[in-house]
């Protein structure tokens, strides 16, 4: 399925008053139900986010935090840039970690986890609950911690709640066993993982490097893997 990348301005008037989304269900909400790069407002008014917003699948309305879909963006970034975010939103980039903690910080969020292989054949992994430091108030001393529970399978298997309780690790800011360094990403790496979507790019490899869901096809680095939440009870 091709998605329309198209850059939509969303901080409109409406009824006389700025329009200012927390998220893509907050765009979809206001009637603009087309795939495509929005802005948001988690921080607040002077900090609008430029994010793509998947609008089509499984009724939209899903807040893209990372994507993979080429290897034109290098992932293999620091604390800093992990923390505040990379790439561009019309193609491969990661949303950042502060703005992923306000968004859960405000909603309570579901997850769901797309990925495609170089025959063309796609899966995914559902998780009906994601946060990121929940009840904390500094989730950089924290270290991101991944919360998530209650998977679903969509053909890809149970990749991610082995990662559950651990601190983001990059090679500059370790938090586990070097698995960062080892494995060629930024990730909630546990000694070191059963998912690597931030790992290095090797076109359809197997390798432990590589772009891996490993309850899919074990080391294959895939073609593209998204991570996306929605608000729940909508």
């Amino acid at each position: 399925m091709i998605l329309h990348v198209l850059l939509l301005s969303v901080a409109v008037h409406s009824k006389g008053l700025m329009f200012q989304p927390l998220d893509c269900a907050d765009i979809y909400n206001n009637g603009s139900k087309t795939s495509g790069v929005y802005r948001m407002y988690p921080a607040g008014p002077n900090s609008p986010r430029y994010v793509y917003c998947d609008m089509d699948t499984d009724g939209g309305k899903w807040t893209v935090f990372q994507r993979r879909m080429d290897g034109t963006v290098n992932f293999y970034r620091g604390w800093d840039q992990y923390k505040n975010g990379f790439g561009h939103a019309a193609g491969e980039y990661w949303l950042g970690l502060d703005t992923i903690y306000l968004l859960t910080l405000k909603k309570n969020y579901e997850l769901r986890v797309d990925m495609e292989d170089f025959d063309g054949q796609k899966a995914y992994a559902f998780y009906s609950s994601f946060a990121i430091s929940p009840k904390v108030t500094d989730p950089e001393l924290d270290g991101y911690k991944l919360q998530v529970t209650g998977f679903k399978d969509g053909g890809a298997g149970d990749s991610l709640t082995y990662h559950s309780g651990m601190k983001f690790s990059t090679f500059d800011r370790d938090q586990e066993i070097n698995c960062a360094v080892n494995a060629v990403g930024g990730y909630w790496y546990n000694e070191c993982y059963f998912s690597n979507p931030n790992g290095l790019y090797t076109w359809g490899l197997n390798s432990q490097i590589g772009v891996n869901w490993r309850g899919w096809k074990t080391f294959y680095s895939v073609k593209a893997i998204s991570m996306k939440i929605r608000p729940v009870n909508l």
